[in-house]
C-alpha cells in the first residue's frame, strides 16, 4: 500500500501492548490521520504491561494521547466500543487501512466470522469488503488448529497475518528495540516510512 493517508488501529487484550501504542507513536509521528478503537480488556493490558491508565471515555483518551504524543488538533480521533456512527463503521467512509494489535485470539475469531457486534469488529469487516488494507497482530503461543483456521480464513480474504514475532538478526539491545522491530514491519506494510530498524544488508 502506497503511503495510507488515515489509519484505524485497533487495541485489544492480547499481551503487546507496547507494540500498539508505539504503533500509535509513529503513525502520529509521521502525519497520519488515526482513528483509535480499543477493547475494554486493553485497558486491563496496558495497566499491567505499561502502568498506565487507558481512560474509558474516547474524549478523555483522546486528549491523553495528543497531549503524550503532541499531536495537531484532528489528527487523532478516538471512539468507543459502540460508538456506531463513527466513520469506521461504514463503507461509504472507510480508512485507508486498519491494524488490529495487539490481537486477542477472540477478535480474530470474530472477525474471520464476521460478527460486527463491536466497533473493533465492524471497522475489520468494512475494511475488508472495501478492499482496504487489514493487518492482523495475533499475539499468542501455540497457536490451536483453530487459530490457525481462523487466520487462514482471514488470509484467503486478503487480511495480512503478522505475527508479533521479533527477529534478532539486527543485534536488539533492549526491550525497545524488540518492539521496534515488529512496529517497523507493520509500517513497512502500510508503507510508512521509517528509521526504527536496519535493513536486511545494509551496513549500520
Amino acid at each position: 500500500m502506497e503511503n495510507p493517508r488515515t489509519i484505524t488501529l485497533a487495541l485489544t487484550g492480547a499481551s503487546g501492548m507496547p507494540y500498539g501504542i508505539r504503533l500509535l507513536e509513529m503513525l502520529l509521528q509521521n502525519g497520519k490521520q488515526v482513528y483509535l478503537l480499543y477493547s475494554k480488556v486493553a485497558q486491563i493490558v496496558a495497566q499491567q504491561e505499561m502502568s498506565f491508565t487507558l481512560p474509558g471515555s474516547a474524549k478523555e483518551a483522546e486528549a491523553f494521547f495528543c497531549r503524550q504524543f503532541h499531536t495537531q488538533e484532528g489528527q487523532l480521533r478516538v471512539f468507543g466500543r459502540e460508538e456506531w456512527f463513527a466513520p469506521v463503521a461504514s463503507g461509504s467512509n472507510p480508512a485507508d487501512a486498519m491494524v488490529v494489535c495487539p490481537c486477542t485470539m477472540g477478535t480474530l475469531a470474530a472477525i474471520a466470522a464476521g460478527t460486527s457486534q463491536s466497533l473493533i469488529e465492524r471497522a475489520a469487516d468494512v475494511t475488508l469488503k472495501e478492499n482496504r488494507q487489514l493487518i492482523i497482530v495475533p499475539r499468542e503461543m501455540p497457536f490451536s488448529v483453530i487459530h490457525l483456521e481462523n487466520m487462514l480464513k482471514l488470509a484467503r480474504s486478503g487480511a495480512v497475518i503478522l505475527p508479533a514475532n521479533p527477529g534478532f538478526y539486527h543485534h536488539p539491545q533492549t526491550i525497545q528495540d524488540m518492539v521496534d522491530f515488529v512496529v517497523a514491519r507493520i509500517l513497512d506494510h502500510l508503507g510508512v516510512k521509517h528509521t526504527l530498524i536496519t535493513r536486511w544488508g545494509v551496513e549500520n
